[in-house]
């Protein structure tokens, strides 16, 4: 049975979400800043969608963490009163800070080797200033333009139409994404792809889902909605349900 507090909006009465922009010299890294504070009576699981950023987060004032990407929805439990506070960095950015491939830490995390009592994003950017070099790599700046790309143009629906605009050879893309951005250039064109489905419902109006799939480059509406519950853990209807219209994104 579905947990009540997960439908319509409902769990806005328990957390409270907020979203900040870098400073300006830490914006070529840091894409942004977001912090949740929860109080339950009865423990509540989150379910937390697919990631294309690695994140660094400080939950409770716990030294903080490194997250990898993640390539599938991930459930994390919430009880009591808590907070977490975050930093999504640039897709492609990353490994300047890991010192490793991104890939190495992908469906994973680890201890970023911080000091406990960060509380807050004020707290958290200024730690962050102490590691981040002053500029990306050109490897990495290749690797976040090709992820902003796929981002904002929907009529990238291949990995050899992505090369084709980056200028480079398939083989070359796919080694530059395990490099820098920890999965491969396919699986960020179908995440940002099944996105956009997000967009359609969350317009508030009906959804052609044949059409819909076309357009994205699926075999047809099963195949799309096979993905979208693979990655998202329900399918886009289940999904929409958490939040009033005009809210799912």
């Amino acid at each position: 049975m579905r947990d009540d507090r997960e439908l319509d909006g409902a769990w806005r009465r328990h957390q409270t979400h907020s979203r900040l922009a870098p400073a300006a010299d830490l914006a070529p890294f840091v894409d942004h800043y977001w912090a949740v504070t929860w109080a339950y009576a009865e423990p509540y699981r989150q379910k937390v969608p697919p990631s294309v950023s690695v994140h660094v987060t400080a939950r409770d004032g716990d030294p903080p963490v490194w997250q990898g990407v993640t390539t599938r929805h991930v459930v994390r439990e919430l009880g009591g009163r808590g907070g977490v506070v975050g930093a999504a960095l640039r897709p492609g950015t990353a490994r300047a800070v890991l010192g490793r491939p991104v890939r190495t830490l992908t469906d994973a995390s680890t201890p970023a080797g911080g000091p406990a009592g960060i509380v807050g994003t004020g707290a958290l950017e200024a730690w962050l200033r102490t590691l981040l070099p002053a500029t990306p790599s050109p490897a990495a700046l290749e690797a976040a333009a090709a992820v902003d790309l796929v981002r904002t143009d929907p009529g990238i629906t291949r990995v050899e139409e992505l090369a084709r605009r980056c200028g480079c050879h398939v083989r070359r893309l796919q080694r530059l994404f395990a490099e820098h951005v920890g999965v491969g250039p396919k699986w960020v064109v179908r995440r940002y792809r099944l996105h956009e489905v997000t967009e359609r419902l969350d317009a508030g109006r009906a959804v052609a889902w044949a059409q819909v799939a076309a357009e994205l480059g699926f075999a047809d509406q099963a195949h799309l909605v096979r993905e979208f519950t693979a990655l998202v853990g329900e399918s886009p209807t289940a999904y929409a349900a958490r939040y009033p219209p005009g809210e799912i994104l």
